[in-house]
């Protein structure tokens, strides 16, 4: 799904640097995308091939296919069967299909509508022992009987080699064939494909190590010790090493082998003994509004309804203030210490000290959206939405009675007092309203039920800093344990939704090789929390002077130590609870103004690149650019900055004393990007028109 952006926020196009526009020779091409994730969401990579399909689509048109494997379910709901336009890979299809092997064919239902060729593993895993022995003859690698992910990707990886040799073989000389490969599980098919000797041009991109996402999961110390690490051993103790292998044999046997960050470029090299020969960020797809300002009427609108489920989670202890209540949260795959969520809960509890001194108006609600194992909803969380809902239609029965009675005595010219207007009946169904509202325990921490509640690690550690939601704590937390829905009887919120009602997104993820969490918030104008360890993050401090004062806040979790970075991020978070309803539109007008620099439209020009390196043979080099501190005082308090305006106890008092022009500020922006000058021996542009065969006949 698109992520939404508004036109009043200033596009930046025309002002980033231009890219020189390399004209791939595409009817002479036929690119075809191989990943696990087409048509099957399983993590962030389905996010990366469905938001790049669009523009891929308006340039390569029906010369652009989608790989991977076949799933009944997920054909039947978002895959419209059609017949190949090209007659070539027709018949590549009927010579698979011909021998018992059952491959399918249709168009995506995502914005682009790519075409996808899907291959069913369950119709060819007779072939398994056989094309095991070829992988052992080929390249000495043993995949373990009971590894049943690894054995679906070589069975995949065997079919996709065989498609490709039979459509070599019908299509000759012309068009050439282009493969790209995501991650280790496509890594069967470029390995075999390779050793074929299939006429073919080849990437590989891949997204995190296997043996660093391991690593990093045992909270081993990465990043010091990459160059340390015995590679073949510990892939061997954590028994991926068949895995690590495959991973590590797709990466040498490309021509072009990518990544998604530069911070990931370095594990790369370490882990995988190959330094990568582009760097090509994530984007997403950036629609604009047509409305002015609209980004901003969404937040507002989507706040409400968080209020509305808070007002229901915290029934009976609704004693602070909802217009000075701030909704922090983190997302992502339950990873307790890659994501961050350990130095975040440590990070809360500093965090509500700080407001219980300093400044006890100010309520924080954190929501922690990681799925774990539930058996159902929390029934005191059901319990709460009921209650306020029974309080919500209570109050509009007495609304309907109260405003006839206004109006008749109006109409006589008469002020009415309250005893006149309502009668012993309503005050009675109020006050039963009332009692129902009491509570005797406190408001639950988590929405569900949970599996694991003694051991997990998310409960153990609200636990031991003992943030219960209690009346005298000003930090609140919940915990909702799986993905949000708009069909959900508690939370029925889209994802997007619920994003755009926050205040604010904390990612201080470990180990996050690009982060699209925090990407998501930028694109719709809502500041965020992420580190130097996350590609998103080393992205932002390349390209932006001061990302702080652009609602990006970066923690260094790379060169200080884990006590250093919690208290870094506490200060972030308490610098951020200072700020005046004034300071955070005009962060949020500056932050959603980021997103051009995220948009596909950009981002997938590098893409090209690497295209145009299979067409030449040079080198990639793309010219950067830098968004400079922007000319206002920036948005958030800092005791180091005394110029900075304190927070008002009244939001909207001295609004005015600083006029604010969203619009002059915007073109300050734009005239202050700097593209920064070619270095001595980058290359140009790419000539399209050069030898492509000569890559694809180079042996591994």
């Amino acid at each position: 799904m698109p992520l939404s952006r508004s036109l009043s926020m200033t596009s930046l196009s025309g002002v980033l640097p231009a890219w020189e526009e390399d004209e791939l020779p595409v009817e002479d091409l036929l690119l075809f995308e191989v990943a696990w994730e087409v048509t099957n969401k399983v993590g962030g990579i389905y996010t990366v091939i469905q938001t790049k399909a669009k523009i891929t689509v308006d340039e390569w048109g029906e010369n652009y296919y989608m790989m991977g494997p076949y799933f009944e379910h997920n054909f039947k709901t978002q895959v419209e069967g059609c017949e190949p336009p090209n007659p070539a890979i027709r018949k590549a299809m009927d010579a698979l299909n011909n021998n018992g092997c059952q491959v399918h064919f249709g168009r995506w239902l995502i914005e682009g509508s790519p075409f996808v060729i899907l291959f069913d593993i369950g119709s060819a895993a007779w072939n398994l022992d056989r094309w095991k022995g070829d992988l052992w003859e080929t390249c000495k690698i043993g995949l373990p009987y009971h590894d049943r992910e690894a054995n679906d990707s070589l069975i995949l990886g065997s079919l996709i080699a065989w498609f490709f040799k039979e459509l070599t073989d019908q299509l000759g000389d012309k068009p050439n064939v282009i493969g790209h490969f995501h991650e280790w599980q496509a890594g069967p098919g470029i390995i075999l494909s390779r050793s074929r000797k299939i006429p073919m041009a080849t990437i590989f991109t891949t997204h995190a190590t296997l043996l660093g996402r391991y690593l990093c999961a045992g909270n081993a110390d990465f990043y010091n010790n990459l160059d340390k690490f015995n590679i073949d051993k510990e892939a061997g103790e954590r028994q991926i090493y068949h895995r690590y292998c495959l991973e590590r044999a797709a990466v040498h046997c490309a021509h072009v082998f990518t990544t998604v960050s530069q911070i990931t470029a370095v594990e790369a090299s370490h882990m995988l003994h190959r330094k990568p020969d582009v760097v090509t960020p994530n984007g997403l797809n950036v629609k604009k509004f047509s409305a002015m300002h609209e980004f901003q009427n969404l937040h507002s609108t989507s706040k409400a309804r968080i209020q509305e489920f808070v007002r229901g989670h915290f029934y009976g202890h609704l004693d602070f203030n909802l217009e000075k209540t701030l909704f922090f949260f983190i997302a992502g795959r339950y990873e307790f210490s890659n994501k961050g969520a350990d130095i975040f809960i440590e990070s809360l509890s500093r965090l509500n000290y700080l407001l219980r001194v300093h400044r006890k108006d100010i309520t924080v609600v954190v929501f922690f959206i990681m799925p774990a194992k539930t058996n159902n909803f929390n029934v005191e969380s059901l319990k709460g939405q009921a209650v306020r809902k029974q309080l919500w239609d209570t109050a509009h029965t007495v609304k309907e009675k109260f405003g006839k009675k206004l109006y008749d005595a109006l109409l006589k010219g008469l002020i009415p007092d309250m005893i006149s207007i309502l009668d012993q009946d309503d005050f009675t169904i109020m006050k039963r309203a009332i009692y129902a509202t009491q509570r005797h325990s406190l408001p639950p921490v988590t929405t569900h039920n949970m599996l694991d509640d003694s051991t997990d690690p998310i409960l153990s550690n609200i636990r031991r800093i003992g943030l219960f939601n209690s009346r005298n704590d000003r930090v609140k937390i919940i915990f909702h344990p799986e993905f949000l829905s708009s069909t959900s009887p508690l939370l029925p919120m889209d994802y997007e939704d619920f994003v755009r009602g926050c205040n604010l997104g904390v990612f201080p993820s470990y180990y996050e090789p690009w982060g699209y969490t925090p990407g998501e918030c930028t694109v719709m104008g809502i500041p965020s929390v992420t580190t130097n360890l996350s590609g998103f993050g080393c992205f932002m401090e390349e390209h932006v002077s001061d990302p702080a004062a652009y609602g990006v806040y970066i923690v260094d979790r790379r060169s200080r130590s884990p006590e250093e970075s919690c208290n870094q991020l506490t200060q972030f978070m308490f610098t951020f609870c200072q700020q005046s309803l004034r300071q955070r539109v005009i962060q949020r007008n500056r932050t959603e103004r980021l997103s051009d620099l995220l948009d596909w439209k950009y981002l997938g020009r590098v893409c090209r690149k690497y295209y145009c390196i299979l067409v030449t043979h040079l080198s990639p080099q793309t010219e950067g650019f830098r968004y400079p501190r922007p000319y206002s005082v920036p948005p958030s308090p800092s005791a180091s900055v005394p110029s900075t305006p304190h927070h008002s106890d009244v939001e909207d008092d001295d609004d005015d004393d600083e006029p604010y022009n969203e619009d002059e500020e915007a073109e300050r922006d734009r005239l202050n990007i700097k593209g920064k000058k070619k270095q001595p021996g980058e290359l140009g542009s790419c000539r399209a028109n050069t030898g492509l065969q000569s890559v694809m006949l180079m042996d591994v």
